[in-house]
């Protein structure tokens, strides 16, 4: 195993993840804001599940936070 390759693709894919995910969350509030659904000054709670495919032993991993729209 080449940690190095290992340790670079994981890093490229995380960053995806991470900025396909804020857009899509960016866009979720801009609508729910439009439509009337969201005031604008709540607090959401999140939860983000990550799951690792191909491994003997499954990997989830989850995170939950917050997110102040004000």
């Amino acid at each position: 195993m080449d940690n190095e390759q290992l340790q670079q693709t994981l890093r490229k894919f995380l960053k995806q993840v991470g900025i396909t995910s804020q857009q899509a969350v960016e866009k979720a509030i801009e609508r729910a804001i439009q439509d009337g659904r969201l005031q604008g000054n709540e607090r959401l709670h999140a939860v983000m599940r990550l799951e690792v495919q191909g491994l003997d032993l499954d990997l989830v991993h989850t995170v939950e936070g917050d997110i102040a729209l004000e």
